[in-house]
């Protein structure tokens, strides 16, 4: 049986708009990741603990309500926490280009804003996850 990437795609925060994160979970699903989407409305909390009882290698994050800078580094802060230090963290959604650099410090791998190509998504993760 093959092992397939396991994929979870969460949306932190209060942010109530999921359209592109549903087209990013169903393009990685297409793609042959096996796809865990969390929905709503979650605090870097239940996302973190998500991604530890799914065993996934990587994360997935979709914002648009300009919470990025506090939202996404606290996810991998608690992903780290939890001993999740291989887990891949990717992030996407509306993010001022200013703000990639500080959010990749941080430890976001990569930011895909609005426009990308989901091939660009699928061929990301298949080349750093191993």
């Amino acid at each position: 049986m093959e092992n397939k990437i396991r994929v979870l795609v969460a949306k932190p925060g209060l942010d109530g708009h999921d359209r592109g994160a549903k087209v990013v979970a169903r393009a990685l699903r297409d793609a042959g990741f096996e796809v865990i989407y969390t929905g709503i409305r979650l605090t870097p909390e239940q996302i973190a603990e998500a991604a530890l009882q799914d065993d996934v290698k990587v994360v997935a994050l979709s914002l648009l309500s300009g919470a990025h800078n506090t939202l996404f580094p606290k996810v991998v802060e608690l992903l780290k926490e939890k001993g999740m230090k291989d887990v891949l963290v990717i992030g996407g959604g509306v993010i001022p280009d200013a703000d990639i650099p500080g959010l990749k410090a941080a430890g976001i791998a990569d930011v895909f804003t609005p426009g990308t190509p989901t091939a660009k998504i699928v061929e990301f993760i298949n080349e750093h996850v191993k």
